[in-house]
């Protein structure tokens, strides 16, 4: 399981034998060989299975001091992903899918079954030692596939009624007029350009400055601060830029000199590239010119 190695080789957290066969008894053992122990154990509920949703807080200690939580990386937010098949006998999504929404549990994972099925380790976690790394769960939701589909599906609803009104209120009070299209993206030309539009899978060269709607600059190719100050050239249409970039320069003649509103289903939605830049479904507004090259 890919979390699995990214978290063992972010840190190792290790308890000190004792303490972990406290921690054992009245352990249960998964078919493939995981110990566990339940915490809280609620009745009823759906446990996940492989390709599910699960969304929990993970912490990992040595003795009573934290060295790795979910919850002081996340801002007290859970993290979501999705179950993959496990990657061993005794893999940590095992322990996953004995646990339904409510439930708490820890799980013990012997060092020499990773170092055996090539997990990564850092250097004093050693074969043979006899150590484990023990997790600490709280999960806090399951959903289906389907579930998670109709979930986002209405989330998405819900952010574009969201994004359009912080839009019209950023337009009323900047007295600006921009063009709505389907996609819900909005656009306003500065300067019309007497080139042809440009088509799908074509070479696009243009100038741009991005900015959030609070004003803030988070990225330009004629700025010199951000250090790239040239053409920035991109394929139309290929998904090499966010949609809302295809959609709206696909718009732009050669020679256009225009701006781009776009909502944040076209631009990163929740998942920032940099969350100190770009808000979590921040709505951009993108200055661009479509260069005649």
């Amino acid at each position: 399981m890919m979390l699995n190695k990214i978290l063992i080789a972010a840190t190792a957290l290790l308890l000190p034998l004792s303490t972990i066969a406290q921690d054992m008894k009245g352990a249960s053992v998964t078919k493939g060989g995981l110990k566990y122990r339940m915490i809280i154990d609620k009745p009823g509920g759906k446990t996940p299975e492989v390709g599910d949703y699960v969304k929990m807080h993970l912490s990992y200690t040595v003795d009573d001091s934290v060295l790795y939580s979910s919850r002081q990386l996340n801002n007290n937010e859970p993290v979501e992903f999705q179950l993959m098949k496990p990657n061993f006998n005794g893999d940590i999504t095992e322990g996953f899918m004995e646990m339904t929404a409510g439930d708490s549990a820890i799980l013990f994972v012997p060092v020499d079954s990773l170092i055996k099925q090539g997990t990564p380790v850092l250097p004093w976690m050693k074969r043979g030692s006899g150590q484990h790394i023990v997790y600490r769960i709280v999960m806090v939701d399951v959903k289906s596939m389907e579930q998670m589909k109709r979930y986002r599906d209405e989330m998405t609803k819900q952010q574009k009624v969201i994004d359009d009104r912080k839009l019209q209120d950023y337009f009323k009070k900047n007295n600006i007029k921009a063009r709505k299209t389907e996609s819900g993206l909005y656009y306003s030309i500065e300067r019309d350009g007497d080139g042809k539009l440009p088509q799908k899978d074509s070479n696009v060269y243009v100038n741009y400055t991005g900015r959030t709607l609070d004003g803030k600059v988070f990225d330009s190719n004629v700025d010199p601060k951000f250090m790239h100050v040239e053409p920035f050239k991109f394929m139309l249409g290929a998904g090499q830029v966010i949609k809302g970039w295809d959609i709206g320069v696909a718009l732009f003649k050669k020679g256009t000199k225009g701006t781009l509103y776009i909502p944040s289903g076209l631009a990163y939605g929740p998942n920032s590239p940099d969350p100190n830049k770009i808000p979590a479904n921040g709505v951009l507004i993108f200055d661009v010119e479509v260069l005649k090259k």
